[in-house]
């Protein structure tokens, strides 16, 4: 490819952003999501509660997760941010279709995971064209884990981070403008127990956060230069957006 200075361009500032948020059951990230502006979910698990939200019936399959994007992408409609609840989930409907397509034989190995990361791109790839085309945000709603975690700089420690296969992950992680991770705020108390000693204990305030930049006990990042954490709703976080 030839370049000279005339394909020199511009970049237009802020797109829609493309969220995963991920964190313990019940914590508030679905009423996250639908505080988004327009919302419109697909749902892979029936976890709405008494959100009266707008929502395509339950997916019970991949193709009708891919089925409810392409209808967004080919009708008219003023939905502004499509929600996916949860990742999880949909990755169970993908390794179920796999399942069903695929010989144990095509699957060992670890090409599984390959045919898998694919899938995820399909999805992606829907999302992106909603995003290029429709100017609409993408929420990514997960589940946690607390898993082991290998630091090349460090022992090995545990930290929280999304359910998903590593693979199929971090290709949602990397294609996200903002991984959140939503819980709630821990004090570290230390007191004495006699005979010189302290122990420690984690008391929650209650309060609700999400967390914006990665540290060891959990994984994130953004790309908006948004403070370490925010309320864990989306008006705080679309108004440090837009600071």
């Amino acid at each position: 490819m030839a370049f000279n200075l005339s394909s020199i361009k511009r970049s237009e500032g802020v797109k829609a952003p493309r969220v995963m948020i991920y964190g313990p059951h019940g914590m508030g990230k679905t009423t996250f999501g639908a505080g988004a502006p327009a919302p419109i979910f697909i749902l892979t698990e029936d976890g709405l509660g008494r959100l009266e939200v707008d929502h395509f019936p339950l997916a019970r399959s991949f193709s009708d997760v891919t089925e409810a994007i392409s209808t967004l992408y080919e009708q008219e409609h003023d939905f502004g941010t499509v929600v996916i609840d949860s990742l999880d989930w949909l990755d169970n409907l993908i390794w179920d279709d796999i399942n069903h397509k695929y010989d144990a034989k095509d699957l060992a190995y670890g090409k599984g995971a390959v045919i898998a990361a694919e899938y995820w791109r399909n999805i992606l790839d829907g999302l992106n064209a909603l995003r290029d085309d429709k100017g609409m945000a993408s929420v990514l709603i997960a589940h946690c884990e607390i898993k082991r975690f290998d630091s090349p700089e460090t022992e090995p420690y545990e930290r929280y981070q999304p359910k998903l296969q590593a693979r199929s992950s971090a290709i949602v992680q990397e294609w996200c403008d903002a991984v959140l991770f939503a819980n709630q705020r821990v004090i570290v108390k230390r007191e004495e127990v006699g005979f010189n000693k302290e122990v420690s204990r984690g008391i929650t305030t209650g309060e609700r956060l999400v967390y914006t930049t990665e540290k060891p006990a959990y994984l994130a990042k953004n790309r908006f230069g948004l403070p370490d954490s925010l309320p864990l709703a989306w008006d705080a976080f679309a108004s440090a957006l837009s600071k």
